[in-house]
């Protein structure tokens, strides 16, 4: 709608990427702070709750009765604000809403078996996650490749040229980065707020990576490479601005979660940002707390089947701090000071080439 007011009307505001992400993040903002109440309301009238795990530490049985889902709010409010806002025939901009929306089908989907099956918390089983979220991510990159014609060089930080191309090697890497990213914060959301924070984090960072490769300027300035991926900022403001409303309501004590509809979408957004910015690797910085968090539960998981001990007294690891009885609110806000920090030197990397 706004670069459709530029297009035909010469609006000339409209035009600049900056200014439709700046309406989009509050366009996204409002829709969320005026609909989460509303959803919890109705959440509590159909006691649509995730059940607890009931390997979690004790103390989350509390929780019990906060409801869920609360991603497809969020998730909503980004795809209203970004339709609004964006150019809606860019292809970069119509695989990352792509991305959002199926994954946050596979969450939906997930958080309603749970809430069906009362106090099982197995929802969907991980053959059927994992299914689909390869096929969703197949899906988006081989449209990457063909529809977007996208470069399929690899690049690392502080390296000023592609070190190879991957060629037909790149979609199941993509595929890779996107299923292991969407679990990896589907794993870190499980206290109050403690996903939410380190993705807005990872989401400015990323918003910085990929306007400058979409900005030929500054891309050539930084010595980073240049493809037209700009529009992509606009979904990712609008991501940005909804999840500030969502933590309104989601910082601790929760009043409600995101469950798997909001954290699989958020994660898969996330590496769809990191491949379009050709930030693969740099992304293991950018998302430091989720690979920290996935690294827990593949070695204690790794660890008990081949020594029968445990390294943690819980995985993922801020259950292990929950079991040495650090506050939950302490835990949370020493991990979004971590994701603060890796993301401030993931953005000082980018003058270091």
């Amino acid at each position: 709608m706004l670069y459709f007011l530029y297009s035909f009307f010469d609006i000339n505001l409209f035009q600049y990427i900056s200014v439709r992400a700046g309406f989009s993040f509050f366009i996204a903002l409002s829709i969320t702070l005026f609909a989460i109440p509303r959803f919890i309301a109705w959440a509590q009238r159909t006691s649509s709750h995730q059940p607890i795990n009931e390997d979690a530490p004790d103390s989350h049985q509390a929780k019990s009765s906060t409801p869920t889902m609360g991603g497809i709010v969020f998730i909503g409010a980004t795809i209203v604000a970004s339709l609004f806002s964006m150019k809606l025939f860019d292809i970069y901009s119509l695989i990352g809403l792509f991305i959002l929306l199926t994954f946050s089908w596979i969450g939906f989907k997930d958080d309603i078996a749970k809430i069906r099956k009362n106090q099982n918390s197995a929802g969907l089983s991980p053959r059927q996650k994992l299914f689909f979220q390869i096929f969703y991510s197949a899906l988006s990159m081989i449209a990457l490749c063909l529809f977007a014609e996208f470069n399929t060089d690899l690049y690392l930080p502080f390296v000023k040229n592609p070190i190879l191309d991957m060629t037909y090697a790149s979609i199941p890497f993509w595929i890779f980065i996107l299923v292991a990213t969407s679990n990896a914060v589907n794993l870190t959301d499980g206290l109050d707020g403690l996903a939410t924070v380190p993705s807005l984090f990872s989401l400015t960072t990323l918003i910085a990576l990929v306007y400058i490769t979409g900005h030929t300027g500054m891309s050539s300035y930084l010595l980073l490479p240049n493809f037209p991926v700009g529009e992509v900022v606009i979904i990712a403001a609008a991501l940005s601005g909804a999840l500030v409303g969502f933590l309104w309501f989601n910082s601790h004590p929760a009043e409600i979660f995101m469950g798997d509809s909001g954290s699989l979408a958020i994660g898969a957004f996330i590496a769809y940002m990191a491949i379009i910015s050709k930030s693969e690797i740099l992304l293991i910085l950018i998302g430091l707390i989720f690979v920290i968090e996935t690294v827990s539960v593949i070695l204690q998981v790794g660890s008990y089947k081949l020594r029968k001990k445990r390294v943690f007294l819980m995985a993922p690891i801020h259950h292990h701090f929950e079991m040495k009885n650090w506050a939950e609110n302490k835990i949370i806000v020493r991990f979004w000071i971590i994701a603060m920090l890796s993301n401030i030197l993931a953005l000082i990397s980018l003058k270091i080439r």
